[in-house]
């Protein structure tokens, strides 16, 4: 009699409890996030340059939109899964200060709808786009690193978030086939991953290195493949260099990234297996304390 009053009582106090599950070094079905483009993407926020030792800095504040959570993981430069904090880029754009980028707002914006969010960085700052053709290193390492993230905890890809183009604007040829590159640049990426519904949230530039700014943003606004979505960062505030968005800017696109991505049929459902594995960690759970007491 004792032991079913006390098992009522456990059954109450976990219900009213439910456990908090932490998100593991080798995750297992996680939702993953591709980072790339170049320095708008990689993270310029906070960054500024300190003329006393002449070099860029990070001022490292983070603001509460993008502070870790055991729940957001990131694939490291050593394919290794490591709780995410900012900056995501710090050893994926090694010759360049990172500081604040979209990132970690987008994945804080998402993570409970989908558990446990993976996020990937590519980006390479200063990078144009013939860069990024298949072939081509940028390509192939992020390639590389999308299937390693997936193969080392069977997680599923969920978009590819983009946000390149402020070096085509240099150059007229570059500004002038920047769309066709563009098409061929997604499309060769979903093909080698699998995946040939991809969603991709990319962003229409804010600013531009040379004087072909309008080409670059028009090719981007008007990519016409199906599930391309394109957030446009124009008029958001600017870094003093005029070129890099600012650590709010950086929030407010991420949750721009967001609500593109929300707009998505269906982009948001959980897969089918995580109610089925959320009731089996809290069976477990639940028989680990009964097995203590009784």
């Amino acid at each position: 009699m004792y032991k079913i009053f006390f098992f009522i009582i456990i059954i109450i106090i976990f219900l009213q409890s439910p456990p908090r599950i932490q998100s593991q070094i080798i995750p297992r079905n996680i939702s993953i996030f591709i980072l790339a483009g170049q320095s708008n993407m990689a993270g310029r926020g906070g960054v500024y340059n300190d003329t006393v030792t002449n070099t860029t800095v990070w001022d490292g504040v983070v603001p509460p939109e993008c502070r870790s959570n055991p729940s957001i993981l990131r694939l490291t430069a050593k394919l290794e899964w490591k709780e995410a904090e900012e900056p995501l880029h710090v050893d994926i754009d090694v010759n360049k200060t990172n500081g604040i980028g979209p990132g970690m707002s987008f994945a804080n914006r998402v993570v409970n709808r989908f558990g446990q969010v993976g996020l990937v960085p590519c980006s390479i700052g200063g990078t144009k786009l013939s860069q990024w053709q298949k072939g081509k290193f940028l390509y192939e390492e992020t390639v590389r690193r999308a299937k390693a993230a997936v193969a080392s905890g069977g997680g599923s890809y969920r978009a590819v978030l983009w946000y390149q183009g402020e070096s085509d604007t240099v150059d007229m040829v570059d500004a002038s086939v920047y769309k066709k590159r563009l098409v061929k640049f997604f499309n060769d990426l979903r093909s080698d991953l699998h995946e040939p519904n991809l969603p991709i949230i990319q962003v229409a530039l804010a600013t531009g290195a040379g004087p072909y700014l309008e080409a670059v943003r028009k090719a981007q606004l008007e990519t016409e493949i199906e599930n391309v979505h394109c957030v446009d960062a124009m008029g958001l505030p600017l870094e003093p260099d005029g070129l890099h968005l600012t650590t709010s800017s950086q929030v407010r696109l991420g949750q721009m990234m967001v609500d593109a991505y929300l707009a998505i049929p269906n982009s948001a459902q959980p897969p089918l297996y995580l109610p089925f594995l959320s009731l089996l960690c809290s069976l477990s759970y639940f028989y680990n304390i009964l097995e203590r007491f009784l």
